[in-house]
């Protein structure tokens, strides 16, 4: 039997579950503006059992490998509540989630949970692509007085703009899979052609000005 990573048994998963889903003659269209030949849903990996019992195992094993001393999970608005809470559950740690500003009404909370100031605190996030959503809501939490000791996520489109700026808010952070896993997976599955894969690649060369 062939031997796998992790990232590419996840990004296996997701195509399989049509969680990504890749169509480069038909580009979505991000709220950014920007074309991209690729969508991701990894909320779709909800519906199903194993892919999300493996999701919810690689994360807990991530948060326990890499920030071992970590005191809370924290769930990013919205995608990453569910991911989160599961996570916590496993690792029977306390769970908040951030929204990403505060309610306009009631309490007006943006961290809905328990969290105290100076606990350790692990973000968890479904998706990761310029990385400022995730980065806004580990800003609420420091606000609070809160340590962010780091973040991990189930997929990155491994765009710089995300490394560049996780750095510069020195917040260390992992996902399980990322493009080239996708793209590597998709091709062993044919789901894309060899025109297909060059366009692929283009976009990720240059996504803001790709087929605009």
């Amino acid at each position: 039997m062939e031997n796998i990573t992790i990232s590419q048994e996840v990004a296996n998963h997701l195509l399989k579950i049509k969680a990504i889903q890749l169509r480069p003659e038909e580009p979505f269209k991000w709220a950014s503006g920007w074309n991209s030949p690729i969508y991701c849903d990894n909320r779709i990996s909800l519906s199903f059992p194993e892919v999300r019992t493996y999701i919810k195992n690689c994360l807990s094993a991530a948060v326990k490998a890499y920030f071992p001393h970590v005191d809370s999970i924290a769930g990013v608005a919205t995608a990453g509540i569910a991911q989160g809470a599961l996570v916590a559950d496993y690792l029977d740690l306390p769970f908040c989630y951030v929204r990403p500003e505060p309610k306009k009404h009631g309490m007006g909370n943006q961290i809905e949970g328990k969290v105290s100031k100076g606990q350790k605190v692990v973000l968890i996030e479904d998706l990761i692509s310029t990385g400022g959503s995730s980065l806004k809501a580990a800003e609420a939490l420091v606000k609070e007085g809160i340590e962010v000791v780091g973040m991990v996520a189930i997929f990155s489109y491994g765009f710089e703009i995300a490394n560049q700026n996780f750095k510069n808010a020195g917040i260390p952070f992992y996902t399980l899979s990322n493009y080239d896993s996708l793209i590597e997976e998709a091709t062993k599955l044919h789901y894309v052609s060899e025109s297909q894969l060059v366009s692929l690649q283009d976009w990720r060369n240059n996504p803001s000005e790709w087929k605009k």
